[in-house]
């Protein structure tokens, strides 16, 4: 099937190549001339795990281009995604500039039916917005579909290649069939194609974000609960996600959710409510409570100096939201990084791929170590904040010779109370005993 993907971000990039990977021709489109010589190249913009290698293999089987040519990629296409960033307004909404302004390059150029699918995360209405829209431009035959995507950073290839569901969204059994065909390779074990209409395929990526992000904070404020009153959340969590009705994703105490999707999906979602006078009270503590857990952890920095941390080194260990990406949008550590500095703070961090990321983030503020033990040489203390795997097991020798207050806090419970403890090394922690 011929495809064209108009955006080479983060799910543009991943949804062409492995759509390419399946056999298809895709051509990946954007504006930004310099990222597609870039890619060209075999130069990737993110760091992605089993990305790059795909990439490689299917520009040199000819399956995948890159071009800044969105005319002749849409004369060329049967289904056309669009896949372009929907930032968070001033607002709370999305920006849907991108969007808009890419749905009338199609209806320009559009020269036979199509497929035109909305990849990027949109409110609900937005595909009837983007039907008036090409109506008033040409009356070339179309079919709009609401394709939302499920891919989680740090596993995204294997997310798409092999999902639990693929959510259709659609009004019309032409496009449904050719959308069909389309994921029919990913859903060969069983897996689900759930259709839909429009609007409701809409709602489920906001829904579906919401609730996980509900799970994090409801855990957090768990947690909150069980220092005060002296249980251990990890005990606590272990007996209720043996519940199957609960489930263990998503349940790990720490400084809350970041990243592109859950702080920008559950605003929207607010201002959704809003727009329709409808309460939200849920998600308004959803986002209450993911924010104020940084101001937690940062305060339990400052009460172990008795609020005086000026001139003292911090070591970071972590900089991305998570682990297994290089995405630094909405991490804790930029919150939590700038608080340091602020009261006079020094910070020299580590991280295994976000360092070029931080460096445009924070420029010379901080400074930039080449490992995670280089990090900690002279440091006062130690601050994990992003629970990469080459964190999970800690050198105490190393901490005790180097970390001069012997204290590390730990804003993602990975090291063992007991352990640090009886090695003489202070362990401030989100609610462990």
């Amino acid at each position: 099937m011929k495809i064209c993907v108009i955006g080479t971000g983060y799910v543009g990039l991943v949804v062409g190549t492995c759509l390419a990977d399946m056999g298809n021709n895709v051509i990946c489109i954007d504006n930004n001339s310099e990222k597609i010589e870039k890619l060209k190249k075999g130069i990737i913009p993110i760091f992605e795990p089993g990305l790059e290698e795909l990439i490689k293999i299917n520009v040199k089987e000819n399956r995948l281009t890159f071009s800044t040519d969105i005319k002749e990629a849409v004369k060329k296409s049967l289904v056309c995604f669009i896949a372009v960033s929907t930032p968070q307004t001033n607002e709370g909404d999305c920006d849907l500039t991108a969007v808009y302004n890419v749905v009338k390059e199609i209806a320009i150029n559009i020269n036979e039916y199509k497929v035109i699918v909305d990849k990027s995360t949109v409110p609900v209405g937005t595909g009837e917005k983007i039907k008036e829209i090409i109506h008033s431009i040409t009356n070339v035959p179309f079919d709009i579909v609401a394709n939302p995507e499920f891919l989680k950073q740090g596993t995204a290839v294997n997310d798409f290649l092999y999902p639990d569901r693929v959510i259709i969204g659609c009004n019309s059994q032409k496009a449904q069939n050719i959308m069909t065909e389309l994921y029919s390779h990913y859903l060969r074990s069983g897996n689900q194609l759930i259709c839909m209409d429009i609007k409701s395929a809409e709602m489920t990526k906001y829904v579906a974000n919401a609730f996980l992000a509900t799970k994090i904070s409801f855990i957090n404020e768990m947690t909150n609960i069980c220092e005060k009153v002296g249980a251990d959340i990890e005990q606590v969590r272990k007996g209720i996600i043996s519940d199957p009705r609960i489930g263990k994703n998503f349940l790990f105490p720490g400084i809350g959710y970041g990243g592109s999707c859950f702080p920008k999906d559950v605003n929207a979602l607010i201002t959704t409510a809003k727009t329709n006078n409808i309460s939200s009270k849920i998600l308004e503590a959803v986002r209450y409570t993911n924010y104020n857990q940084r101001e937690i952890f940062l305060n339990k920095i400052m009460n172990f100096y008795n609020g005086n941390i000026k001139d003292k080194r911090f070591a970071i260990w972590g900089l991305s939201f998570k682990p297994r990406t290089n995405d630094m949008r909405e991490a804790p550590s930029i919150y939590v990084i700038n608080k340091l500095l602020e009261h006079g703070a020094k910070i020299i961090a580590y991280d295994p791929q976000a360092m070029e990321v931080a460096k445009s983030i924070f420029k010379e503020s901080i400074c930039y170590a080449k490992s995670a033990y280089s990090a900690i040489k002279d440091a006062n203390a130690l601050v994990l904040l992003t629970e990469w795997n080459e964190f999970r097991k800690i050198d105490i020798d190393s901490v005790l010779n180097n970390i001069s207050d012997k204290v590390i806090f730990d804003a993602r419970n990975q090291y063992s109370p007991v352990l640090l403890e009886n090695n003489g090394i202070k362990y401030i922690n989100f609610g462990l005993k």
